[in-house]
């Protein structure tokens, strides 16, 4: 099987990779999803007990009849945000006491017990399709979404209940709008009481949204998707909050209760969730923030009355970021934040207002809290491209490095953490895929014991990647340089292709392997391949993801330029007369501005999915960097492509799904159409049926080779390799 088949037919790899952790209260056990195989899309739930070792299917769609992924469009959508790519059981929810498990197959809901031998899945009696299920902190009951209304089934006897009833076109209850699925990283729309006795939940009115139409022009008698698309400058969804009692009044069910605050000021609702206050009383905990993203602010709320308190308040004369886990809370109810408040204007975890870890670390998000240790993610200052994991006593102070049982130092790791046990993932330069362990009380040096949990995944049919890394020039570009493997330096310059994604939130050198595969496919086929994270991407500190603010093109260009002449001057194996670029969504409108503005630099490129005009990209992103394009229309125009198309005089390849609802097509069509008003010579392949990110096998291969065969022509240069 050939490497693009491959990628394609294994998600990249990621089929039989465990992932999505759950683990219970005191440690011992571990759920998590994965497929019996590499090649396997139908992903099943599995339990691991910890003091035997043994593993099990719990929830196998396979043996449950549903492996035909008939999926409600709601769900679709979820997925879409999530950039989900699997098949199965793709996620779930658990009780608090990891005693039962509820999720989805094809909109039907299912629950199983994870306590015992032998239990199996079985279905709840519910009309649906269901949508996002969410099971109650003891196990009794799950809430769900259907027809924009929230329900409530008991386990025990299949009783539902409606909570909140349609309310028409527009209005749905209880899933995140698509700024928030797609943008701020919350995917929920309600969150139980920590004893069972009430739903928290979003009210989205998505009407004021102007509607977009996402058609197929290879199937004209299907009426086109119609869809609500924030577009930057234009009116968001808006969002509510209220707190919905399960019990019953005299006068019958419960009244729900509104949570007010100044949503003019603060109408992002970024996250929602509750804590349990010191006398045990649930209080709803929420995140707000500014349309120009300069301000934001932790709310508690009294969930019977809906009175919210300000807890904490961040700003910054740029934006602020929305870092993942935070707010969170110790078990002694101190409030956790990550922050940039200190004089180096750089972001640090905070406990009860005072900075707790270690200086010189680049933080990244907060991963668990369990009692007083806090496990958070960051890097070592000047070694961007290692993410680690550091475990912080509140009441002893003092990050400890988290390590990989017999790793090298270095890699890329993620984890959870409960009841003392962690579970450790590790990507690395030397191994293939993904490492992942269970350890056993993990704080203690003595007592610590390591349960391995395989991946079945399947092992690239490709040689190892050569990376090497370094950072480039006077601003010290992290960058990766990737040779092909029957390659002798020396031996003559090789065609160079830059390989970027170049923008905010996406950073593409890392020491992993699994980050490299396609750019070593890339290198096999006769180039030297560069990969640069410009100013923009994650990682630095601050001031550097900051520095693309007010304009998103200027700076991340003059990154991509200073990292290829550096890596010249380093190496004599790259030819600067053939030197191609392609990317994907922001990288391909890197890619795109790259042969519009420097085409003395950038002799052909591949553009895949990209944003070429930011007035049609969506509110929260776009107006993060640019701002409203009423208010700043020029801001806008410098960093539009369209305006460009008149300076086109190298080989440009567009590709572009057609039922992409993120990156809508319309984006490359405008930039063709104003590079043929033009005069302009370029390529368009539009992709039917496909979104934002190619999944089907065909198309994934072939999208690859058609891109080699593409630049080989534009660079006149036939290449080597297989």
């Amino acid at each position: 099987m050939s490497f693009p088949r491959q990628q394609a037919r294994t998600r990249r790899f990621s089929l039989g990779v465990p992932r999505a952790f759950q683990i219970s209260p005191d440690g011992r056990r571990v759920t998590f999803l994965r497929g019996r195989h590499g090649l396997d899309p139908a992903t099943c739930l599995w339990l691991l007990d910890l003091d035997s070792g043994r593993e099990r299917v719990v929830a196998d769609p396979r043996e449950l009849g549903r492996t035909d992924e008939d999926l409600p469009p709601e769900e679709r959508a979820r997925r879409e945000r999530l950039r989900e790519t699997g098949g199965g059981v793709v996620s779930y929810t658990v009780d608090d006491g990891l005693t039962r498990a509820a999720f989805t197959l094809s909109g039907r809901l299912y629950h199983v017990d994870l306590v015992g031998d032998g239990a199996t899945a079985r279905e709840l009696p519910v009309t649906g399709p269901v949508v996002d299920p969410v099971i109650d902190p003891r196990g009794e009951a799950v809430a769900y979404v259907s027809g924009g209304a929230i329900h409530v089934v008991t386990i025990a006897d299949g009783n539902v209940r409606t909570l909140t009833g349609p309310e028409g076109e527009g209005v749905t209850w209880g899933l995140a709008e698509f700024i928030a699925a797609e943008e701020m990283g919350r995917y929920r729309g309600m969150w139980w009481a920590p004893d069972g006795s009430a739903l928290l939940a979003a009210r989205v009115d998505d009407s004021p949204v102007a509607r977009w139409h996402i058609g197929d022009p290879a199937h004209p008698e299907t009426a086109p998707q119609v869809m609500a698309y924030p577009a930057a400058g234009t009116a968001n969804a808006e969002v509510r909050l209220a707190v919905l009692p399960l019990g019953e009044s005299a006068e019958g069910p419960a009244k729900p209760a509104w949570i007010d605050w100044d949503r003019e000021a603060l109408p992002y609702l970024v996250t929602a969730g509750w804590t349990t206050g010191p006398d045990g009383t649930p209080t709803v905990v929420f995140t707000a923030q500014s349309r120009d993203q300069r301000s934001m602010t932790v709310f508690s709320a009294d969930p019977a009355t809906g009175l919210v308190f300000d807890l904490l308040s961040e700003d910054d004369d740029t934006w602020v970021e929305i870092m993942p886990g935070v707010p969170a809370f110790t078990a002694g109810g101190d409030l956790v934040w990550i922050g940039a408040r200190g004089e180096d204007r750089e972001r640090h975890l905070y406990v009860a207002g005072r900075a707790v870890e270690g200086r010189g670390h680049y933080v990244r998000g907060l991963v668990d809290v369990d009692g007083g240790l806090l496990l958070y993610s960051g890097s070592v200052a000047g070694s961007p491209g290692d993410v680690g994991l550091w475990l912080l006593d509140v009441t002893e102070g003092g990050a400890l490095p988290v390590e990989f049982p017999g790793a090298s130092t270095g890699g890329v790791h993620s984890g959870r953490l409960r009841g003392g046990t962690l579970v450790l993932q590790r990507r690395d330069l030397e191994n293939d895929g993904v490492r992942t362990v269970a350890i056993r009380e993990a704080a203690s040096e003595t007592r610590r014991s390591v349960t391995p949990i395989d991946s079945f995944a399947e092992t690239p049919d490709l040689p190892a990647p050569r990376v090497r890394m370094w950072a480039a020039g006077e601003r010290r570009i992290p960058s990766a340089l990737l040779l092909p493997s029957w390659y002798e330096s020396g031996s003559g310059p090789l065609p160079v292709l830059m390989d970027p994604y170049g923008g905010p939130h996406a950073q593409r050198v890392l020491r992993a392997r699994g980050a490299y595969l396609t750019s070593q496919w890339f290198a096999e086929q006769g180039f030297a391949v560069l990969v640069a994270d410009g100013r923009g991407t994650p990682g630095i500190g601050l001031e550097w993801e900051q520095a693309i603010s007010g304009d998103l093109a200027s700076a991340v260009l003059e990154d991509q330029v200073a990292a290829l002449h550096d890596a010249a001057a380093r190496s004599e194996d790259l030819d600067l007369d053939r030197v191609a670029i392609r990317g994907w969504s922001f990288g391909g409108y890197l890619a795109a501005l790259a042969v519009l503005r420097r085409p003395d630099v950038f002799h052909a490129a591949v553009a895949g999915a990209p944003v070429t005009d930011w007035r049609l990209y969506d509110t929260h992103y776009t107006e993060r960097y640019l701002g409203l394009p009423q208010e700043r229309p020029d801001a806008y125009a410098a960093s539009s492509l369209l305006g460009d198309a008149p300076n086109l005089r190298r080989p440009l390849m567009l590709i572009h799904g057609l039922a992409d609802d993120n990156v809508a097509f319309a984006h490359s069509q405008r930039l063709s159409s104003a590079l043929l008003a033009a005069g302009r010579p370029h390529t368009v392949l539009p992709l039917s049926g496909i979104t934002h990110m190619p999944t089907e096998e065909s198309t994934a291969e072939n999208l690859l080779l058609l891109q080699v065969e593409f630049l080989r022509e534009a660079l006149r240069g036939e290449g080597s390799g297989s």
